[in-house]
């Protein structure tokens, strides 16, 4: 036994040695990206995210000294103060010593940071509003102008991701900005209600959003699942129909005024007529006489719709958008209107003489005749009708505005019928799609047949978070860092193409969100060490790295979650694209090609480090499996880890003796990777191609000829 416990302790210090080393190279290109860093900065070695419309690097750096002293020129307000005070605490986190200059600075001393705001902004943020800002930055001093707070606030984030620490002292690159953003909506939509999510976790996604400078806040705030904004009018609404989750006035009202802070909108989702059995539930008499009995849990459980074609209904919502216009300032009001079936309307003999009488055929046009009730009403309290797809019907006026799920060229046909619309098909984040694909996916395509004028009724998009699958623990890391690529696709030139560039600047940006609340790379961490059961799980960690989870609609089909479902096992513990995909591809892509300035063999030594360390992990997570639960689905996942080392391992082999293999040994590979492509444990190999094309490449070898004996 003695033996053998050492055997087990020299064991463990080999491969926390190997996983030490690894981490340490993964952090290295981790923040250095494909391409090693330049001696001379240029507008492509610098981490903006997202990239300003334009920017002209100059010589030299200003220096983020005892004499830096931050301040105004003229007058200012006292949301543009906030917004300085927020500057100078993260620039002292990053500098030090930043907040002690400024108690000590005189009012005569020179400022290095000149912030010059021509005004406020309107009292009520609007879809108009001038969000441009000009930074200049010279080696002794720099200035900051803009027409409004707002363009402001976006001039201090990109200031603050300019800074970097050179030599033990913090530096700010001469550099000249003139920055706009493309779209004038640039949003974030956050759904509550099938998984609530707390005060604290909605206010540091504002944090979040504004360092992507977002600047919409769509809250979901009711569906079928629940009702999560209090009505002090029908407090039945959560009396009944939150499951005691619900958000008072006072947090609503919170959540407004910290958005308004940053620069960010708060626009309200309240269904309606469809996916409304949580306002049924509580006030059955607007419904359409569906019996349910209790709140739809489960996705795609039979829903309730509101009833058409009684007065009634209309008097409540009259009252109801009042009391909310009185909490939500902005212009624009959610109704949802999506997926909206009309079963319920077809059965019910009163809606159905309703229907004949109006000469209605389907429940589409019944919902485009309460809607078109609806207009007045929201007019009333001075809102504006946005919905999905589903409300664009030519006989409702151009003033409504269409967000499309359902894709570009749905968006573009409102357009020509002169709708103005957003995207979001492409940004639904619970689709775990990659940042590349997102990031690539356009509001208005290079290629658009879209006149000019058209292309103008597109305002932006929205990047989309639905939370059957998340919740308070896991949210961030569903939504960071991938919300960023979209972010600058809403912000930056369409001619921002450059995936690996993106990249490398996605990976510093998710850092600097981390540093402002957010917990996308240490919540995962921390629920890996839960699930271990251990202090030390390193081979989770190894294994979670080159994992992500599957999409909801495969995900939904394997496990029918429900709002109490509980989401604590490895698949919410891993991240959609995480960066060892890049990474591995990056390293694949040097051997294979053998590119000019590529280091094939740093390369292969990496790709051989990271297939040992898998080696040494699989085991320990099979062993795992064993005894935990929470781990008892993933033994197959574990030991197809090992096979895919193996398989990575002795194509390097081959190729490091440029020995072509066995005929037969690439159709195992293949058998590998086709088991390994099959469904298991709720998450997928992020790697696959590019370990598929290692073993091409070393199959594909020339035999060499045996050499004769004179």
């Amino acid at each position: 036994m003695f033996v053998n416990a050492r055997i087990q302790i020299v064991r463990s210090v080999v491969f926390r040695a190997i996983v030490l080393h690894c981490q340490l190279i993964l952090a290295l290109l981790f923040l250095i990206g494909p391409s090693a860093p330049r001696a001379q900065q240029s507008p492509s070695s610098l981490r903006l995210m997202p990239l300003p419309n334009s920017m002209q690097t100059g010589q030299g750096t200003l220096a983020v000294n005892a004499h830096f002293h931050a301040g105004f020129s003229g007058v200012h307000s006292v949301r543009i103060d906030a917004a300085l005070d927020r500057f100078l605490w993260r620039l002292d986190r990053q500098c030090g010593d930043i907040r002690r200059m400024q108690s000590t600075a005189a009012a005569t001393d020179p400022m290095l940071l000149t912030i010059q705001v021509a005004g406020p902004g309107a009292a009520t943020q609007s879809v108009d509003e001038d969000e441009s800002y000009k930074l200049a930055v010279t080696t002794s001093q720099a200035t900051l102008t803009a027409a409004t707070d707002l363009g402001a606030m976006h001039g201090l984030e990109t200031f603050l991701q300019l800074v970097s620490m050179e030599n033990g002292a913090c530096r700010v690159p001469a550099i000249a900005i003139d920055d706009t953003p493309r779209f004038r909506w640039r949003g974030f939509m956050l759904d509550p209600v099938r998984h609530f999510e707390p005060v604290d976790e909605v206010l540091r996604t504002l944090d979040g959003m504004a360092i992507a400078k977002l600047n919409v806040f769509h809250w979901h705030l009711s569906d079928d699942e629940g009702f999560r904004a209090e009505s002090k009018k029908f407090p039945r609404l959560t009396e009944v129909a939150s499951s005691g989750l619900f958000y008072s006035q006072d947090q609503l009202r919170e959540v407004v005024a910290y958005a308004r802070a940053r620069g960010i909108r708060v626009v309200p989702e309240f269904d309606m007529p469809g996916h409304s059995s949580s306002t049924t539930i509580a006030y059955p008499e607007y419904g359409s006489g569906e019996d349910l009995k209790s709140l739809p849990l489960v996705h795609d459980a039979p829903r309730a719709e509101l009833d058409p074609s009684s007065e009634k209904t209309y008097k409540f919502i009259d009252t109801f958008v009042g009391e909310m216009s009185e909490i939500f300032p902005d212009a624009y009001f959610h109704i949802g209107g999506d997926e909206t079936e009309g079963k319920a309307w077809l059965s019910s003999p009163s809606i159905k003489a309703f229907m004949d009488k109006k000469g209605f055929k389907t429940p589409p046009e019944l919902q485009a005749y309460f809607n078109q009730r609806l207009l007045p009403i929201l007019s009333k309290h001075g809102k504006k009708m946005v919905g999905w797809d589903e409300i664009l019907n030519p006989s409702l006026p151009k003033d409504i505005m269409v967000q499309s799920w359902r894709g570009v060229d749905s968006l573009a046909q409102g357009a020509t019928q002169g709708y103005t619309g957003i995207l979001s098909a492409p940004y639904y984040l619970d689709a775990q799609k990659t940042s590349e694909e997102m990031f690539l996916a356009d509001p208005v395509p290079a290629e658009t047949t879209l006149t000019p004028d058209q292309q103008k009724l597109i305002l932006g998009g929205e990047v989309c978070m639905w939370a059957e699958q998340i919740h308070p623990e896991t949210v961030d890391s569903r939504v960071w860092p991938r919300t960023l690529a979209i972010a600058e696709r809403f912000w930056s030139p369409q001619s921002d193409r450059d995936v690996a560039e993106m990249y490398r600047r996605l990976r510093l940006a998710s850092l600097e969100l981390e540093d402002v609340g957010l917990n996308h790379i240490s919540g995962p961490e921390k629920l890996r060490r839960n699930i271990a059961g251990n202090a030390n799980p390193e081979a989770l960690d190894v294994f979670a790295s080159v994992l992500e989870p599957i999409s909801f609609g495969d995900r939904e089909d394997a496990q029918h979650t429900d709002s109490y479902t509980s989401l604590n096992r490895l698949v919410d513990a891993v991240v959609a694209d995480p960066p060892a995909r890049q990474q591995i591809a990056h390293d694949v892509d040097a051997i294979v090609t053998q590119a000019p300035g590529s280091d094939a063999a740093a390369a292969a030594s990496h790709l051989r480090q990271r297939f040992e360390s898998w080696q040494q992990a699989a085991p320990v997570i099979q062993a795992w499996a064993l005894r935990s639960g929470r781990l008892s689905d993933i033994a197959d996942r574990a030991r197809q880890l090992n096979a895919l080392a193996q398989a990575g391992l002795e194509a390097l082999a081959f190729l490091d003796t440029h020995t072509a293999p066995p005929a037969a040994w690439l159709d195992a590979q293949k058998a590998i990777l086709a088991d390994v492509d099959k469904p298991s444990a709720l998450v997928r190999f992020v790697f696959l191609p590019s370990l598929q094309k290692l073993v091409d490449t070393a199959a594909s070898q020339p035999a060499i000829a045996p050499s004769r004996q004179p």
